[in-house]
């Protein structure tokens, strides 16, 4: 009995029908398309079975199914090691084509690589797009050729570009859906891969801030962040329509929108940065990376207010305000002595939004380690921090509910702290 050509559109970063242009692009070929999510089990298996970012994919694939169920459609989901899953869906399909999004992390680079060449192998055509960035890697760069490694002027060659053809043009494809493979597949449940629904929640998106985002970004207690990021990471909003948007409401929006594709650039032009320091002279330092002291700071009980409310709501709820996430990485780096690698990766177990360019960048950044980064001398003082952006107490009270009731004492002087961490840095330094 003969197989039905067909064609593949993969979802990975992109869980969104709208304005998906590698999606738009499948739609328009030769033959019918079948939408297709790998639950990727070498990415899985190091996670919680609770993880409450397994928990938002499944909810979004499941929208997604039942969009297209509704024109006859339905969406494939496979739970496996992606070359497993691809060798088992050729045995099964006479697919055609292959059309997917483009990733920029190092583990998908390498992984996606090895899946086109085992396609192409089995003569089936493989296409890639640009669709979570406006420019990717080698588009904005200096004159020489050579990418960014400071923020400013990479910025303002960022506007350059967009500006010239703004607004960025966004992708409907709903006039090709008829397209869609007809099916009637069923969805894997969370339990079906391992998994259980976790009790954290990604919140919707909203932009009741943006008009006056530069005014009340820096104050967690005011609660005015847009809640954008972890759609953004999983792709379940367009990046061309938020910068659309933030390019016609607020410049300094955008500008949180712009440190997000230079991280991304940072990452692909210096895939050491994911362990290493961008900047080899601070190898050096001697670290202190005491473990007693590092679980303090995890469960947010340094005697620090503004930082220990910041874990607490992170383990909470899987966020944290950007403003203190600032103050909690420099009190880990600087008065604990700790590495940024053990930062991070307590980050990357936590964030809702966790992204391993803006992660790294952003904890490099505190390290002074980093790209365009605060100088090492630069230690936040988190009493003072706490007066300047939480000067009435409702956002530590809302997370430190024992604070009037004998809260504990610091567990580390901070005059004492900044003294040792300048000292150490400065003997640290290779020259």
């Amino acid at each position: 009995m003969s197989r039905v050509a067909v064609s593949f559109f993969w979802f990975r970063r992109d869980l969104r029908l709208e304005d998906n242009i590698g999606l738009f692009h499948a739609l328009k070929s030769d033959f019918p398309i079948i939408p297709l999510f790998i639950f990727d089990t070498d990415i899985l298996d190091k996670l919680p079975k609770d993880d409450a970012r397994v928990t938002f994919i499944h909810e979004n694939l499941t929208t997604i199914h039942k969009e297209l169920q509704s024109i006859g459609s339905s969406l494939l989901v496979k739970n496996g090691s992606t070359k497993e899953v691809w060798q088992s869906l050729v045995d099964e399909y006479d697919i055609k084509e292959v059309f997917f999004n483009k990733d920029y992390e190092p583990y998908a680079i390498k992984r996606d690589e090895a899946i086109c060449e085992f396609l192409d192998h089995n003569n089936i055509i493989s296409y890639s797009f640009k669709d979570q960035v406006i420019f990717e890697e080698k588009e904005i760069t200096k004159a020489d050729g050579l990418p960014y490694t400071v923020y400013t002027p990479y910025k303002n060659k960022w506007l350059e570009n967009y500006k010239s053809t703004a607004p960025v043009q966004e992708y409907n494809g709903t006039a090709f859906y008829s397209n869609f493979f007809k099916s009637s597949s069923s969805l894997l449940t969370l339990e079906d891969i391992g998994f259980v629904e976790s009790k954290i929640k990604v919140k919707p998106y909203t932009f009741k801030g943006v008009s006056n985002y530069e005014e009340t970004r820096d104050f967690p207690a005011v609660d005015s962040t847009s809640y954008l990021s972890p759609h953004l990471r999983f792709g379940t909003v367009s990046i061309r329509k938020m910068v659309n948007y933030a390019a016609q409401s607020n410049g300094v929006f955008l500008s949180e929108l712009i440190w997000r594709e230079f991280f991304m650039q940072i990452l692909f032009s210096f895939p050491k940065v994911v362990t290493h320091n961008f900047k080899s002279a601070y190898d050096g330092i001697e670290w202190r990376n005491n473990e007693a002291d590092f679980k303090r700071w995890c469960e947010g009980k340094t005697g620090y207010p503004m930082v220990d409310a910041g874990m607490r709501q992170l383990n909470e709820t899987g966020y944290m305000h950007n403003r203190v996430r600032m103050v909690v990485a420099s009190f880990l780096i600087k008065h604990l002595m700790i590495q940024w690698q053990w930062g991070e990766a307590y980050f990357a177990q936590k964030l809702l939004d966790y992204d391993l360019s803006a992660n790294v960048g952003n904890w490099q950044w505190a390290a002074g380690t980093g790209c365009d980064a605060a100088p090492y001398f630069r230690v936040f003082n988190p009493e003072i921090q706490l007066k300047k952006f939480d000067e009435k107490g409702r956002y530590i009270r809302k997370w430190i509910p024992e604070f009037d009731l004998g809260y504990c004492a610091p567990m580390v002087e901070h005059a004492f702290a900044r003294d040792r961490a300048i000292a150490t840095y400065k003997a640290g330094i290779l020259k």
